[in-house]
């Protein structure tokens, strides 16, 4: 009976103790899969982007930036791009309820004339499960 009195606090205090950085916890139960915190929610602040018009060659970026409006915590696991002119970064880190996010998008017009339209598929945990950002530029001919 000794035993267990001073055992079971010891246990108790173990298992609920901070350690580590604020959120950490949260964090490590987010990348094990745990769902119990709720339901993510992506939402970005615009879902396209034109670059307008560029000259051949040029290498253009644009950062699309979003908002964990969900009651869980997101995870982007992955983006990829319709093109391998495309090359999407992300942070795989999760994002905790009501914290932002950014994927930028870097374009390579070499070899492309004309209009272009590119999209770039993002995957997550919540909802939506995917989302589709768009990019669009219209290159010309590189005169040198």
């Amino acid at each position: 009976m000794m035993i267990i009195r001073f055992i079971l606090p010891v246990i108790v205090l173990y298992l609920f103790s901070c350690g580590g950085k604020e959120g950490s916890r949260d964090r490590e139960l987010l990348s094990s899969g745990d769902s119990l915190l709720g339901i993510p929610i992506i939402e970005f602040v615009v879902n396209s982007h034109d670059f307008g018009k560029i000259s051949e060659g040029e290498k253009i970026s644009f950062t699309f930036h979003y908002t964990n409006s969900g009651k869980g915590g997101l995870i982007i696991n992955s983006a990829s791009a319709s093109c391998g002119c495309t090359i999407p970064s992300y942070s795989k880190e999760p994002l905790l309820p009501g914290e932002k996010g950014k994927i930028e998008v870097l374009f390579n017009s070499s070899g492309r004339l004309g209009v272009q339209h590119k999209t770039i598929a993002i995957r997550t945990n919540g909802r939506p499960d995917m989302k589709i950002l768009d990019i669009y530029a219209e290159i010309i001919k590189n005169n040198k």
